[in-house]
C-alpha cells in the first residue's frame, strides 16, 4: 500500500515537473524568436540605412539639375516643363521613400521633448475620422492619470495614422476602430524578450474588427516592403517604419490578431517623469470615478521596482502600505501587523513561499482577509498554483493603474 502510495505520489510530481518543464521551454523559445526577430530586424536596419545614405545623394543630383533644367525652360514648350515636373515629382516620392527607410533603420533625426500621448491623439482624431471613413466608428479611451514621455510629436502622430490606415483597408466593410493609452508597469520578466528596460511605460492600444492577420504574415510584418495588399496599394514600408520609429523612442511594439476577428497593435513608450511628479498627477488629478482609500495594504513582491511602485502608487491614492519581498517575510510583516492590515496584494511566483502558500498562512490567522493575487506569468502557470481553481482574485501583469485600483476599490469594498 506505501509503495502505491509513493509511486502515485512521484507519478504526480513528474507530472508537475514535466507541465513546468514545459511551461520554461515554452518562455524560452518565444524569448529565442524574439531575439532572432531583434537581430534580424537590426541588419536590415543597417542595410536600410546604407541603401538610404547613397540613394539619398543620387536624388540630390537628380532634384538639383531638374531643377535648373526647370528654370532653363522658362520660355520652353509645355510639354518639355511637364516632363521636367514628372521627374521633380518622381523625386519628391523617392526622397519620402528614403525618409522610411531612415526612419526604420533608426537613423532618422527627431526632435524630442516632453510630450504627452493623449493630447497628440486628441490633435489628430479629426483627421483620422477623415481618414477611415463614415463606415468605420472610431473610439477614443484616454487614461484619467496620464505621465509624461520623451519624443517626437510628429513621428508619433506618424504612427497612429499609419496604423489606423492599416485599420481602415483591414476592414473594407467597415467595424470599428479603438485607440486607448494607459499607464502600466512592465516587469523584468515581461520586457526580457523586447530587448527592453523594466519600469513605468505609457501603452497606446490601437485595435480593429478587421479581418486578422495569417499566422503566416505576423512573423514578417515589420520587415521592410513587405506586404499583403495587392499591387500598386502599399509600398511594405508602413509597419517597418512604424517599428523604427517606437524603436527610436526606447520602445516596443506586441501585436495580437486572430483572423475575422481583428488585431491589436500594442505601443509602449517609457515614462519620462520620476514618482514625484506621477504622485503629484495622480494627486491633483479628480477622476470621474474616485478609486482612493485609507485602508492598510500589505504588498507581496519579489521584484523591487515593481514593489516600490505599487506602494508609490497606494499611497498617493490614500492607502496605508506595507511591503514584503518574499513568501516568508509576507507571513512575518501580516503577524506584526494584523490587526492593522485590510487586505494583501500577493504576486504569485515568489521565493521561500509562493503567493498561495503565504496566503494559507495568512488566512489560518484571518479567513476574511481581503486578497489580490498579480502575476506576469502565464495561465498554465497560474493553474497549476491552484489560483484559478479556488476562484481567487487575480490581475495579470503589466500593471495598469486605473484597472488595479478599480479591482482593489472593488475588492475593499464587496468581497467578505
Amino acid at each position: 500500500m506505501e509503495f502505491r502510495i509513493l509511486w502515485f505520489m512521484g507519478m504526480v510530481s513528474i507530472a508537475v515537473l514535466s507541465k513546468n518543464i514545459w511551461s520554461q521551454q515554452k518562455k524560452l523559445e518565444s524569448a529565442v524568436n524574439q531575439l532572432v526577430q531583434s537581430q534580424k530586424m537590426e541588419s536590415l536596419g543597417l542595410l536600410a540605412g546604407g541603401i538610404a545614405h547613397d540613394f539619398n545623394n543620387l536624388l540630390t543630383a537628380i532634384t538639383g539639375y531638374s531643377s535648373m533644367l526647370q528654370e532653363s525652360l522658362d520660355d520652353g514648350s509645355e510639354k518639355n516643363k511637364r516632363y521636367v515636373r514628372h521627374v521633380l515629382n518622381a523625386a519628391e516620392k523617392a526622397q519620402n521613400l528614403t525618409s522610411s527607410l531612415l526612419t526604420f533603420s533608426r537613423k532618422q533625426i527627431i526632435k524630442p521633448s516632453i510630450i504627452h500621448l493623449n493630447e497628440i491623439i486628441k490633435n489628430v482624431s479629426d483627421i483620422l475620422n477623415r481618414l477611415i471613413g463614415e463606415d468605420i466608428e472610431l473610439r477614443l479611451k484616454f487614461s484619467d492619470v496620464e505621465f509624461p514621455v520623451f519624443g517626437d510629436a510628429n513621428q508619433i502622430e506618424q504612427v497612429v495614422m499609419n496604423l489606423a490606415t492599416n485599420a481602415r483597408d483591414a476592414m473594407p466593410a467597415g467595424g470599428v476602430l479603438s485607440i486607448e493609452t494607459t499607464p502600466v508597469m512592465l516587469d523584468p520578466e515581461y520586457v526580457e524578450a523586447y530587448g527592453a528596460k523594466h519600469g513605468k511605460y505609457m501603452m497606446i492600444s490601437i485595435s480593429d474588427t478587421g479581418m486578422g492577420i495569417d499566422k503566416k504574415d505576423m512573423a514578417h510584418i515589420f520587415d521592410p516592403f513587405y506586404t499583403t495588399k495587392e499591387k500598386g496599394k502599399g509600398t511594405g514600408l508602413g509597419l517597418s517604419m512604424v517599428y523604427g520609429i517606437i524603436k527610436q523612442h526606447d520602445g516596443f511594439i506586441n501585436v495580437y490578431s486572430e483572423k475575422s476577428i481583428g488585431t491589436t497593435f500594442k505601443i509602449y513608450i517609457p515614462v519620462t517623469a520620476d514618482m514625484e511628479d506621477i504622485r503629484k498627477e495622480i494627486i491633483e488629478h479628480k477622476p470621474e470615478q474616485d478609486f482612493r482609500g485609507n485602508e492598510t495594504i500589505l504588498i507581496a513582491e519579489d521584484e523591487g521596482s515593481v514593489r516600490e511602485f505599487l506602494k508609490d502608487i497606494l499611497e498617493a491614492y490614500g492607502y496605508k502600505v506595507y511591503l514584503a519581498s518574499d513568501g516568508e517575510d509576507t507571513v512575518a510583516k501580516y503577524n506584526e501587523h494584523k490587526d492593522s492590515i485590510d487586505m494583501v496584494i500577493l504576486d504569485v511566483v515568489m521565493p521561500k513561499k509562493n503567493g498561495k502558500e503565504a496566503y494559507h498562512f495568512i488566512r489560518g490567522m484571518n479567513p476574511d482577509i481581503k486578497t489580490l493575487f498579480i502575476s506576469g506569468y502565464t495561465q498554465d502557470i497560474l493553474t497549476s498554483k491552484g489560483i484559478y481553481e479556488e476562484g481567487l482574485e487575480f490581475i495579470a501583469k503589466p500593471l495598469e493603474i486605473q484597472g488595479l485600483m478599480a479591482k482593489i476599490r472593488s475588492i475593499l469594498d464587496n468581497q467578505s
